[in-house]
């Protein structure tokens, strides 16, 4: 398994830039803490953890994320960047991630479009083994499109396929982000996957649903068939801005 680009970038190529909330301006850094259940049939449940921290500046997104699974003995340190830049009518958003273990990754998409809107992208890693906090296929291609409404509201489609080692395995994302009142705001993320696991083809539904206040944030997915392997992963997560 293997880092691809952060879930920050994925929505930023998704939806586009989120609306601002009330205290976003004042606050640089976003502290995200998650706790993972994976479990199959016949095998006891394992648990790990993540922490991530994030600062935002005019150079970028910079962040630091440390994993941990106890039943594994698996630690992992990860350092990331990235930005949008506009280029006339594109807007491109480059990303680039090194972990210990000697694991890198980078990434590139373009978009293009305001109300309606049409993108592509491209993952690369240089192979080593490391925990895939993505989720998506690694070395990958994707496709995005959708349309973004003025008052903030967004609807979108991405579809991410390996094109690499596993190119049977591939994602099918439908994400929706809507502001609600005081300042508060809603993120609901269907996933179809389709692929091989263990030789045998699946074809399963998972499903996050996010919700952020001013300050606070929480998450909650459940991804069936996790990185295609035989596991099935419930994921919480949530933190704060300052």
């Amino acid at each position: 398994m293997r880092l691809h680009f952060s879930v920050r970038l994925f929505l930023l190529l998704v939806l586009g830039p989120a609306p601002a909330l009330a205290q976003d301006a004042p606050s640089p850094f976003k502290l995200t803490l998650g706790r993972f259940q994976s479990s199959a049939e016949g095998q006891p449940s394992s648990f790990s953890t993540d922490v991530n921290l994030r600062h935002s500046s005019d150079l970028g997104n910079v962040w630091y994320g440390h994993y941990a699974a106890s039943a594994e003995q698996l630690t992992q340190d990860r350092l990331g960047w990235d930005r949008s830049f506009s280029l006339g009518a594109l807007r491109v958003l480059p990303s680039a991630q090194v972990a210990t273990g000697g694991a890198w990754n980078g990434s590139v998409s373009v978009e293009t479009g305001t109300r309606w809107y049409a993108g592509a992208g491209l993952g690369r890693t240089n192979l080593r083994p490391t925990v895939n906090l993505n989720f998506d296929p690694n070395d990958a291609w994707s496709l995005s499109g959708g349309y973004r409404w003025t008052e903030g509201a967004a609807l979108g489609l991405v579809y991410v396929r390996d094109n690499r080692e596993n190119p049977d395995q591939q994602h099918l994302h439908l994400v929706w982000r809507t502001p609600l009142a005081e300042a508060h705001r809603l993120t609901v993320d269907l996933l179809h996957k389709r692929g091989l696991v263990e030789g045998e083809p699946i074809s399963r539904t998972g499903l996050s649903v996010a919700y952020d206040w001013p300050r606070w944030f929480v998450r909650l997915s459940y991804d069936p068939k996790v990185n295609f392997t035989t596991q099935d992963m419930w994921r919480l997560a949530g933190g704060t801005r300052f």
